[in-house]
């Protein structure tokens, strides 16, 4: 029993060994990582207009392919449970936007070609507003709204 444990303690040193001289000789080196670049000025704009406007989904047409789970009445704004799942095919891009919200753009996912366009994700939310959400598709954009009231404040409280 007791070389099992010396055994693993010399593996992990030796592993620990040889990335330390990978990273001493210069061969890996750190850097930062990011998913992509994303789109500052939409999450930055004030009105939800804007935010369309800067994510290219301005004249988003409704679809009912989109399905939204979100309560009518969230008992706090500052964790508002939505889950969302795109049904339109080819879908690329779920945003997520509050009209009330001092910055409305809340979030934005990107998925890969063949990936399942579905989250679950807690919103903060100011006070009872209009939630949208902007499917990206094939170069063109669908939306689907609901409203919800908010009885406990979120943001700014």
């Amino acid at each position: 029993m007791m070389q099992k444990g010396r055994r693993d303690f010399l593996q992990a040193f030796g592993n620990a060994t040889l990335v330390a001289g990978v990273l001493g000789a210069g061969l890996l080196k750190p850097g930062s990582a990011r998913a992509v670049e994303f789109n500052r000025a939409a999450f930055d704009a004030k009105t939800a207009a804007d935010a369309l406007r800067l994510i290219g989904a301005a004249g988003a047409e409704a679809s009912r392919d989109i399905l939204l789970k979100v309560p009518e009445v969230a008992e706090n704004g500052a964790a508002v449970p939505i889950e969302v799942v795109s049904q339109i095919p080819g879908t690329t891009r779920l945003s997520v936007l509050v009209d009330k919200n001092p910055f409305p753009l809340a979030l934005q996912f990107n998925f890969a070609a063949g990936a399942t366009p579905r989250f679950q994700a807690k919103l903060k939310m100011a006070e009872t507003s209009r939630l949208r959400i902007v499917a990206s598709a094939a170069g063109r954009h669908y939306t689907i709204f609901r409203d919800v009231r908010v009885t406990v404040g979120g943001c700014g409280e």
